[in-house]
């Protein structure tokens, strides 16, 4: 069991390899077959409102069940003796136990009387503390619909404001604006997802009169892939090992993520903006790593290339080797990017 469990590990480990190899190998692949216009209408929102939290405040408060006084108690007159009984000292007894009956009856009857007599102030508190019960019901509820049509006003305004913002980003980006074209650019660059093994950021600017995108796109330094080639279980020594990949592996692989993600930012921003308002973009790829020398931040810029609309979006990027196309846009490449080789400078080319 031990023996499974181990070459389990090695093989999640290297199922995890396999994947982020082809993951880094289909950058600019993975993209080819998706739309990447942004069709702004979708961003359009509408209100949702939950619904009224407290519908328990809509009952109102039940009446109340007067209270009532006891049954009035009915004088029983003892029987009277029969028979022999009633010549032998039965009347006699017979109207000793009326007398106390009346006299029983009598004190019952006040009792009840007393108790009758409260009745009227019992019923009317009764029904002050009903009516004061539903007047605070009343106000609650007042309170409760107040604070959630507030609430919901503020929805509303809010998806009114955005949608406002929504149409004033539409219209501008139609007359290409600036600000317009800036941000839609934003929303077309968050929208492409790389692979979760690379950290891809953007740094953009658009200049309206030449009609040209000055853009910069940071990847991941090398040292961030993994080096691993693929991971083998040593059974003598209950290890897992790995196998790393050759330096001429490392290099290839760093070098085909940094020219695949060049032609990938050229193609998604290009077929993104259907409208054409994009002619042309300065496009820079580059890490920030350490500097060995001063231990301070620093900026390698790996590919500086200029491409105009017209000419590429004729290229079919699936059947190209993504190194010479960007030789054929006259790109300036590093040589050695896994080894953070820089390029001095970098082309543009202007809109006309």
């Amino acid at each position: 069991m031990h023996e499974e469990y181990r070459l389990a590990e090695v093989e999640a480990l290297n199922s995890e390899l396999a994947e982020i190899a082809e993951e880094l190998s289909s950058i600019l692949s993975a993209t080819l077959d998706v739309d990447d216009f942004v069709d702004l209408e979708d961003l359009r929102v509408s209100t949702s409102h939950p619904p009224f939290p407290r519908a328990d405040l809509e009952m109102p408060t039940p009446d109340v069940v007067p209270v009532s006084a006891p049954p009035e108690p009915v004088f029983v007159e003892p029987e009277p003796p029969k028979g022999l009984g009633s010549v032998l000292g039965g009347k006699k007894k017979h109207a000793a136990a009326l007398a106390a009956a009346r006299e029983a009856f009598e004190e019952a009857h006040r009792v009840w009387e007393a108790e009758a007599a409260k009745l009227p102030a019992l019923q009317l508190e009764q029904m002050q503390q009903r009516d004061a019960l539903e007047r605070r019901r009343v106000d609650a509820l007042q309170a409760a619909r107040e604070t959630y049509d507030r609430e919901c006003a503020e929805r509303d305004a809010e998806v009114a404001q955005a949608n406002q913002q929504l149409d004033a980003l539409i219209a501008g980006l139609a007359a290409g604006e600036h600000e317009a074209v800036h941000e839609y650019v934003g929303i077309v660059l968050s929208n492409s997802v790389y692979p979760e093994i690379l950290a891809v950021e953007h740094d953009y600017a658009f200049d309206p009169d030449t009609r040209e995108l000055s853009l910069t796109v940071l990847v991941s330094s090398p040292d961030q892939l993994p080096a691993e080639k693929s991971y083998r279980w040593v059974k003598a020594k209950d290890e897992i090992t790995a196998t790393s990949l050759s330096r001429k592996g490392l290099k290839e692989r760093y070098a085909s993520v940094i020219h695949q993600a060049t032609l990938r930012t050229l193609h998604e921003i290009f077929e993104a903006d259907r409208a054409g308002k994009i002619q042309t973009i300065t496009l820079h790829v580059a890490t920030e790593t350490k500097d060995p020398a001063t231990g301070l931040e620093r900026r390698v810029t790996f590919v500086g290339v200029g491409a105009d609309r017209e000419s590429f979006v004729t290229f079919d990027l699936h059947n190209i080797v993504p190194a010479a196309t960007l030789e054929h846009l006259g790109a300036s490449m590093s040589k050695n990017p896994y080894e953070l080789a820089g390029i001095d400078g970098a082309p543009g080319v202007r809109g006309r």
